[in-house]
């Protein structure tokens, strides 16, 4: 009988699987579930960009592209981000398409990584960063935003969370389950401290299509003297509604961006080929689309957070991606306690906010990607739970 113990990685088998993840897995098992879950656009992909993936594959565009993805992609890529950003980039060597921005996040870390480095993350966040690092023979140091802050990372958290192995800090605004966004003053902030060291920053940028209250994404690539210093990384899967395409990239200065190709190129070789056609499409001609769905999640924003503060579950405004991040704490339950009785009592799944690491005990996250109708009901459903309590 073979040990698998002893064959496995033990790195690998002491990762938690994601938090996320397993609450979907059980209300696949349930019936007449509203699941506020699973982060993913309830809108199809737009025509105009499925048509151009359909086209493409009719006239017969199905080889392989090169490593660092087809070159019109890494055009229309640089056109946008200078368009949208403000940010300066050259196709040849410092843009890299990838299959979704999970795969840049991984292999940008593994570039910048050796044995020891430490990574400094903030929480709540994205569940993938820590992980990733630990993989990577990297130390996770963790900032714990907090909800007075608005779930932002202070120049004095940032400060205390390094040392001389610092390494890189990640920045995921907009967050990930929070809705925190980072405004132009809040980096301005966090850019003069990391100015005077060599501290890479990967910052994730998949939601910046998607800020609300009047207020546009600012890249800390675009404060003075940043761009050098930073791998921006975004995609096509939230804001374009492309998840099941599988498409991102990574921006940043050509010497990691070498590196981090080299990685690419081995382990995957390419992003697929019909969705890079598609995303030339979503980039020239996807405003439009993009807008009016940011318009439509902009409506349900405010409905159900007004719908979380009514029935007692303080909830702060999100300015950012899909999510609200209500506090559960006035029912007496730990956010994993709260899930699961909801999941089983009312079948309504939301997300424990410490599936997303330090910072999330007793907050819960309830993607706002769904009809009206679908978070209105939620809300009900919730809030003849909290009336059992």
């Amino acid at each position: 009988m073979i040990d698998y113990a002893k064959i496995l990685s033990p790195t690998v088998t002491s990762i938690k699987p994601s938090g996320i993840r397993r609450f979907f897995d059980i209300t696949e098992t349930m019936q007449d579930v509203i699941s506020l879950g699973v982060g993913e656009p309830d809108f199809p992909t737009p025509w105009e960009i499925r048509k151009a993936g359909i086209l493409s594959l009719e006239s017969g565009k199905t080889r392989y592209t090169s490593n660092r993805g087809l070159e019109s992609l890494r055009r229309e890529i640089c056109t946008y981000q200078k368009r949208k950003y403000g940010l300066s980039y050259r196709p040849e060597d410092e843009v890299l398409v990838t299959v979704g921005g999970s795969e840049a996040i991984d292999a940008c870390i593994r570039a910048i990584t050796c044995a020891g480095d430490e990574i400094i993350i903030p929480q709540p966040s994205y569940v993938c960063y820590e992980p990733m690092v630990t993989l990577s023979g990297g130390v996770p140091v963790i900032i714990e935003t907090k909800a007075e802050n608005d779930f932002k990372v202070t120049p004095e958290e940032l400060l205390a969370a390094i040392s001389p192995r610092t390494k890189a800090l990640i920045m995921p605004y907009p967050c990930n389950p929070t809705g925190a966004i980072m405004e132009r003053e809040d980096l301005e902030a966090l850019a003069a401290i990391l100015r005077e060291r060599d501290i890479l920053v990967l910052s994730d940028e998949i939601y910046a299509e998607l800020t609300f209250g009047g207020k546009d994404h600012v890249s800390i690539a675009s404060i003075e003297g940043m761009q050098e210093r930073t791998v921006v990384i975004n995609g096509f899967s939230k804001a374009f509604s492309m998840t099941g395409w599988r498409l991102g990239y990574a921006c940043g200065p050509a010497p990691i961006l070498a590196q981090v190709t080299k990685i690419h190129q081995y382990a995957i070789m390419c992003a697929p080929t019909t969705a890079q056609h598609a995303a030339v499409e979503a980039l020239r001609n996807g405003d439009e689309a993009v807008a009016a769905m940011r318009e439509e999640y902009d409506m349900r924003r405010r409905l159900i957070v007004a719908g979380f503060n009514r029935i007692g579950l303080t909830c702060r405004e999100p300015k950012g991606a899909f999510y609200a991040f209500p506090c559960i704490r006035s029912t007496g339950l730990s956010d994993e306690e709260f899930c699961e009785r909801l999941l089983y009592a009312e079948r309504v799944a939301v997300v424990p906010g410490s599936a997303f690491g330090r910072g999330g005990d007793g907050f819960v996250r309830a993607s706002y990607c769904y009809s009206t109708e679908h978070i209105s009901e939620a809300i009900r459903r919730i809030e003849r739970f909290l009336k059992t309590l």
